[in-house]
């Protein structure tokens, strides 16, 4: 007989989903990812189909667990009533959030998606350059260069779209002249590949400095992403 999931079960789960995406939210300025109250992270509950989002505007410092807001993946505000663990912010979620909302109804495979402006990042994306997969960690989580989406406004689904497009295996894309996104199947891993983004597009700018980048062999790359997704890490 399947196993029904209790009232109380699906409050649970989505408190704990709502501390992990505060949790990640407070992470992007401890990690130097954002400025202010730019960037955002999310979190998506498939069981409801609710979003978990961070407010437009707010600061991370006196963001908290409660304030963050609850939308469909029509990007609708949703009443208290409706959701799991009865908490229901009056703030405006994010400007972003069409494009969050969009990418989990057009990708199953995602449950948290991070959007930063982080400097060396993002200075790829001023340049509208890809990220070369020079590095064994990059062949690692990339699996590849980190591509660099053309120029998208942000009417509509544009973003989203462009994002689907352009992007490869990997959890993260450069949007020229804009930003980072990354995604993953939880909004730890999200944030996990926004930290690394912004690590390797140091590194290999610093690189770049001393001589010409050179990428390595596709099926080097390969070795590498085969290794970590298979034998890598814990059981």
């Amino acid at each position: 007989m399947a196993s029904v999931t209790r009232p109380s079960d699906a409050a649970g789960r989505f408190r704990a989903l709502r501390a992990s995406v505060h949790r990640v939210n407070l992470a992007l300025p401890k990690a130097g990812l954002v400025t202010m109250h730019s960037g955002n992270a999310s979190g998506l509950d498939r069981e409801t189909g609710l979003v978990l989002i961070k407010p437009s505007g707010i600061d991370y410092d006196i963001l908290t667990a409660e304030a963050l807001c609850v939308v469909d993946l029509e990007g609708r505000p949703v009443p208290k009533e409706k959701v799991p663990d009865g908490i229901s912010s009056h703030l405006k979620p994010s400007v972003d959030t069409a494009h969050h909302v969009r990418l989990y109804a057009r990708d199953a495979a995602l449950g948290g998606i991070v959007h930063t402006h982080s400097s060396y990042a993002t200075a790829w994306a001023a340049a509208r350059l890809p990220i070369p997969c020079a590095l064994t960690a990059m062949a690692d989580e990339f699996g590849g260069e980190i591509p660099c989406a053309p120029y998208l406004d942000n009417e509509g689904d544009h973003i989203a779209d462009g994002i689907l497009r352009y992007r490869n295996r990997g959890p993260a894309i450069l949007l020229a002249q804009h930003g980072v996104f990354t995604f993953d199947v939880t909004a730890a891993k999200a944030l996990k590949a926004a930290v690394m983004v912004e690590d390797v597009a140091r590194t290999l700018w610093l690189a770049r400095q001393l001589a010409p980048i050179r990428a390595i062999p596709d099926d080097e790359v390969q070795k590498w992403w085969t290794r970590y997704h298979t034998t890598y890490g814990q059981e």
